[in-house]
């Protein structure tokens, strides 16, 4: 029962994982754009919940909402007020530009919140809930829940609705995409704000577990890269199954070898999959 319910925490993790997974993979297949500064997305939702809980007194909807708006809206800004720009110059501006953009976003953190860790109150998600003698933290269960639904929600939008045609039009071909009366500029900025606010929400979920600190992005970005690199850039069904995965591997190495060792294994079994299969899991043979 213990091995189960590691299992499941791991599963519950890696849902969050695969949400914030999944704007980044975005990104790259429609603009083949890393974002450096993912990490530091997730890092303001966390601050955005907590602002809101301590100074509005306000739930789980109210800044898990507050959070998607606020860093769809952020999204926006910075696609036309970088990404744009630097997207035809050379793959080191893009990656500069976005490695400087999260060294930004981490300094500002610690100057307007200083470097001391805060967390949420115990009581926004207060319990635990036995589910067959597999015992389940409501934070834990809430966040890996709304991440999953929120997740396969963001990969129907693309495969099943006319915005999200156009957005794998332009992915696909942006001249021809702008042939077919598609407005790429304005389909790369949505999709930005939709990466963002993936990463706004996840981020908000796991400030209800976890400690919130301007640092908190460095190793969520890590993690995020690792999802996608496993399950194919490009693929958000690959970023889903990828990021369950990394849960659960992480989860089961911290406690079968230890909590030191968890990210360890992670690289290792990485560098060993991308070593057999190096477009990932679900990404297409160049």
């Amino acid at each position: 029962m213990t091995l189960i319910q590691v299992i499941v925490g791991g599963l519950l993790l890696g849902a969050v994982y695969a949400l914030f997974s999944s704007g980044l993979t975005l990104i790259w297949g429609m603009m083949n754009v890393i974002n450096f500064a993912h990490g530091e997305l997730v890092m303001i939702g966390m601050y955005v919940a907590f602002l809101i809980v301590t100074y509005l007194n306000g739930g789980p909807f109210a800044f898990g909402s507050s959070a998607a708006i606020l860093l769809f809206l952020f999204g926006i800004i910075v696609y036309y007020g970088l990404i744009r720009h630097v997207m035809r110059g050379p793959m080191l501006a893009q990656i500069l530009s976005t490695f400087g953009l999260a060294l930004l976003l981490r300094y500002l953190a610690f100057f307007i919140f200083t470097a001391n860790f805060k967390t949420l109150p115990e009581n926004i998600l207060p319990g635990v809930i036995n589910i067959g003698g597999i015992f389940i933290g409501v934070p834990q269960l809430v966040a890996g829940v709304v991440a999953l639904v929120l997740t396969i929600g963001m990969h129907l939008l693309l495969m099943h609705t006319a915005i999200g045609s156009q957005l794998l039009a332009v992915a696909e071909d942006r001249q021809a995409a702008m042939l077919m009366g598609i407005r790429p500029d304005r389909m790369q900025a949505f999709a930005w704000g939709l990466s963002a606010a993936g990463a706004g929400i996840a981020g908000a979920s796991i400030a209800t577990f976890y400690y919130i600190s301007p640092t908190v992005g460095e190793s969520l970005v890590l993690t995020a890269f690792v999802v996608v690199a496993l399950g194919g850039f490009g693929s958000v069904p690959g970023a889903m199954v990828a990021g369950l995965l990394i849960g659960v591997i992480q989860s089961l190495s911290a406690y079968l070898l230890g909590p030191v060792y968890k990210d360890m294994v992670v690289y290792a079994l990485f560098v060993l999959i991308l070593w057999t299969r190096p477009e990932g899991l679900f990404g297409k043979a160049g």
